[in-house]
């Protein structure tokens, strides 16, 4: 399955319209490569090209979605913002709630008014490590679907997930984000 363009970043945000949106990441430096908005869904996405920096696209959509922007996004409670990173993940911190380094932050956030709701990696069992103040936000869905637990669909088959697009088709499917920008392909 196909998820995403490698080495790419792509914000979603419900609740901002994308001229907001676009407008929030421009004057920041971080202007959008692509952008588009389906199914109540704004998203930009990033290529590390043009912006290397993955960690201040990823924070700084975790800022709009807080205290930071209130004079311009006054219903806070009403945003959403999922933020996905194709680029391989971090080995320089991934064993702890650390910033990772610029050039591959975390591979999957979700921020709600200010906070890192979850965060983690995805692929390869690195979804065991996750972080934030509803790490285990999808929890059910892994343990259904054997990417986390005693035992994993990790242990029984190699091939399991190596990119992590079965745990993204799970997030996008929780979140009903838009197929668009995701890409498609079976599994």
């Amino acid at each position: 399955m196909t998820w995403l363009a490698p080495a790419a970043f792509l914000t979603f945000c419900r609740g901002i319209p994308l001229a907001g949106l676009t407008g929030f990441f421009s004057e920041e430096g971080l202007p959008p490569t692509g952008s588009g908005t389906t199914d109540g869904w704004a998203w930009l996405t990033h290529h590390p090209d043009t912006t290397p920096d993955g960690g201040a696209v990823q924070q700084l959509g975790q800022y709009i979605t807080g205290f930071r922007y209130q004079d311009r996004v006054p219903d806070q409670s009403h945003v959403d913002m999922v933020f996905l990173a194709s680029t391989p993940a971090c080995s320089c911190g991934d064993r702890y709630a650390v910033p990772h380094c610029a050039e591959r932050p975390y591979q999957f956030a979700y921020s709600r008014g200010g906070f890192a709701v979850s965060l983690f990696n995805v692929g390869a069992r690195r979804e065991s490590r996750r972080f934030g103040s509803q790490a285990d936000l999808f929890i059910r869905q892994f343990l259904e679907q054997g990417i986390v637990g005693r035992t994993t669909r990790y242990d029984t088959d190699p091939d399991f997930n190596p990119d992590g697009a079965h745990t993204i088709r799970i997030i996008a499917e929780h979140f009903g984000l838009p197929t668009a920008p995701l890409g498609r392909g079976g599994e």
